[in-house]
């Protein structure tokens, strides 16, 4: 059930100040009774992560990977997603608010459902950016940290995108469906479309399937998403940067004292998995407590909402015990690479 909490003068980052309401769910044991999970969205996504709609279900659930037998696991929208079928929710002076100000309202609903430590945040792609920012604003909250698909900081590349975006959402005449399409081709990988698609066209319209297909998404997305969520969504993705730009990104996060698993997939066109290795390397100088794990696939970024099996196999060790060593061999393919 999806729960609200509302905070009447929430105080942005450009000193606004506002009610913000959050919306969240709770699945497996109740809050007080057992370990904490908390399970970060993606873009479009919302905090429907387990059951039959839910877009981890694969994963999170009973006698799965992240069992909700043994787990309270903790999902919650990020303000202003429009998930919660509010429109008051909607935060239109969203360049205000960046992810600092999220994970600082994350942090009031922990302290309002008194959870006061988590064994474990997980998210993909911005969701695994809010992990990190989380971790820096509350260096011992988080017992493991696991960033999917993302990084520390937006990279020139992770910016240039989003500005295309951003252009594509304040000036087509079909902002949502056209900004989807755009985007679903850095989600994925040229690999992926020739094995998908294979220059076919469709019989009833003559188009290649790619271009149907790239057009399903966009219709698809406009039906359920709104377009303030949109183009808040898209300005946070710029925001990342667990510093806040005060200095070098990795300098925050060596405070952190959890224990930190990252995760790459190698063929990921938009969080490059060679800055999630570099990000390791300069980590490992300092932590022991850090690991790094890739996900093989042909299908790019979207492959943490895919490939369900290697996935698995990575997050298993981790919520069954805490691995407390990093890669010490420096000689191992992470570091040659």
């Amino acid at each position: 059930m999806l729960q609200e909490i509302i905070f009447p003068h929430f105080q942005n980052s450009a000193g606004s100040f506002q009610e913000i309401r959050v919306f969240y769910r709770i699945f497996g044991r109740e809050t007080g009774t057992a370990p904490v999970v908390l399970v970060n969205h993606a873009l479009t996504g919302n905090a429907d992560v387990s059951g039959e709609t839910g877009w981890w279900k694969e994963l999170i659930g009973p006698e799965k990977c992240v069992d909700t037998n043994k787990f309270t696991v903790l999902a919650i929208n990020v303000p202003g997603n429009g998930a919660g079928g509010e429109k008051r929710q909607l935060l239109h002076n969203y360049s205000e608010f960046n992810l600092d100000d999220v994970a600082r309202l994350f942090s009031l609903v922990l302290e309002k459902l008194n959870i006061d430590k988590l064994f474990a945040a997980i998210g993909g792609s911005i969701g695994g950016a809010l992990v990190w920012h989380l971790a820096a604003l509350k260096p011992n909250l988080i017992e493991n940290l696991v960033p999917i698909a993302t990084d520390l900081k937006a990279t020139d590349w992770v910016l240039g995108q989003c500005k295309v975006q951003d252009q594509i959402l304040n000036n087509s005449a079909d902002p949502i469906h056209d900004a989807r399409m755009h985007a679903m081709t850095f989600y994925r990988t040229p690999a992926s479309f020739s094995e998908k698609f294979r220059r076919k066209k469709n019989e009833e319209n003559a188009q290649f399937e790619v271009a149907n297909w790239l057009s399903h998404h966009g219709r698809k997305l406009e039906e359920r998403y709104e377009l303030a969520s949109y183009k808040l969504m898209n300005h946070l993705l710029t925001t990342i940067d667990i510093s806040g730009g005060r200095e070098k990104p990795s300098a925050a996060a060596k405070t952190i004292s959890g224990n930190i698993h990252l995760v790459g997939i190698d063929s990921d066109l938009f969080f490059l998995p060679q800055e999630v290795r570099e990000t390791y390397r300069e980590l490992s100088e300092e932590k022991k407590n850090i690991q790094y794990h890739e996900i093989k696939s042909i299908h790019g970024h979207d492959a943490f909402l895919i490939e369900y099996e290697q996935l698995s196999q990575i997050l298993t060790p981790i919520f069954k015990q805490n691995v407390t060593h990093n890669e010490e061999n420096k000689y191992s393919p992470v570091w040659n690479r």
